[in-house]
């Protein structure tokens, strides 16, 4: 019943996590605007710079954030963690210059232990067979709270634009009211590992992990997938505005029904196909799905072909978290916080880099004067990324 209780939490908190992420999506065309943005191009430019900072504190902390759990316990961790971000939200909320939009990023990606250390703590009260299915719920927790934040960030952006800011610290701050109270610790102290100077360096960290055995295709591997599904985040509310002229409110009830769809794969669908076809196939059905919705979404004008891909990208997202359990039931229980605060770093490093290469492809073919004017082209580009890459996920199937 414990055990029970303690999932349940964990996943009521990555949803209120989930609404506070997704409530600054929509917004984000008209947030660059207010610190000074000329065009949707520039500021799609400039959400980038925003978005590889927050990229680069978490890649420079994931490491070592995981290792503090692995050594002082999940609970004091998340507890930290989600202060951190409320008052992130509340530096966000009074922010009036790009500069201070900035500093409120840089705590943020400091902060964002919160995913990491919840995956750490399911794989630490989950059996191996379950892991896959228990991420598969962290996932689709976190698409519905991906429902919930854009549709509410869209709508009351229009009260004012930074009231959406002030519902996330709200959000936060009951986060860390419930974990003060309901969160149980979940790593024993029998097994937990001495801190060592080495976790404090981040590319020793992912080094050691790409040591372990069979880890090294998987981890390059989600890295590269996570780098072309950075397009999503970074251009989607610029994209939409540039190609179908949308505002708050259609952006953010675009990202609701993806994150309906990601509910609903990650919580029914992929608890139906990992049973019945194992994790190899599934996470090549989601490779397939990534393909075919970022080239549909490189090409496409059509409101009707841009909800069909959204219906295909939800199925592709299935792909991280299957590639994750598969990581996890390779390594021991002493060892689990690093291999998440590693994956958790390779996706930050891929999201310091795309950002930078998405906008500045998207300035380029969204710019009215451009010869070859295609607002796609990232999402084209990524798809062709991991089209690529489709032989070596093939590979998993040999790997122990």
């Amino acid at each position: 019943m414990q055990k029970r209780g303690a999932i349940w939490f964990i996943l009521a908190t990555i949803l209120l996590d989930a609404v506070g992420i997704g409530i600054v999506f929509p917004i984000m065309p008209d947030l660059m605007e207010r610190v000074g943005a000329a065009n949707t191009a520039d500021g799609a430019f400039w959400g980038g710079i925003l978005m590889a900072s927050y990229a680069a504190m978490q890649f420079l902390f994931a490491p070592i954030i995981g290792g503090i759990s692995d050594s002082l316990g999940r609970r004091p961790v998340l507890l930290l963690a989600l202060v951190t971000l409320a008052v992130d939200y509340v530096i966000m909320a009074l922010a009036t210059t790009f500069w201070w939009l900035l500093l409120g990023r840089v705590l943020a990606g400091i902060a964002g232990a919160t995913y990491i250390t919840a995956t750490a703590y399911l794989a630490d009260i989950s059996k191996p067979e379950d892991r896959a299915t228990n991420f598969g719920l962290i996932g689709a927790t976190f698409g519905i709270g991906f429902v919930m934040g854009p549709a509410i960030g869209g709508l009351i952006a229009s009260v004012h634009i930074t009231a959406p800011f002030w519902l996330a610290a709200g959000l936060a701050a009951a986060n860390v009211a419930f974990g003060l109270f309901l969160l149980p610790e979940s790593l024993s102290a029998e097994k937990r590992r001495r801190f060592s100077r080495r976790d404090l360096n981040p590319f020793g960290s992912i080094l050691d992990a790409f040591r372990l055995p069979g880890l090294g295709l998987p981890l390059l591997l989600i890295f590269a997938f996570e780098f072309a599904n950075m397009v999503y985040p970074t251009l989607w509310a610029f994209w939409t505005r540039e190609v179908f002229g949308w505002g708050t409110a259609l952006i953010g009830l675009t990202l609701a029904s993806y994150g309906i769809g990601v509910a609903f794969t990650q919580g029914v669908v992929m608890r139906f196909l990992i049973p019945n076809w194992g994790e190899y196939k599934t996470l090549i059905f989601s490779v397939i799905c990534a393909i075919a919705a970022l080239i549909a979404f490189g090409v496409t004008a059509s409101v009707y072909v841009l909800f069909i891909g959204i219906a295909v990208a939800a199925l592709a997202d299935m792909a991280p978290p299957t590639m994750t359990a598969m990581m996890a039931n390779m390594v021991s229980e002493d060892r689990q916080g690093l291999l998440q605060g590693v994956i958790a770093s390779l996706g930050s490093i891929a999201a310091v880099i795309a950002p930078m290469a998405v906008t500045g492809i998207f300035q380029v073919f969204a710019d009215s004067d451009a010869s070859f004017y295609l607002p796609g082209a990232p999402f084209l580009i990524s798809g062709v990324i991991i089209l690529a890459l489709l032989p070596l996920f093939l590979r998993l199937k040999t790997q122990p």
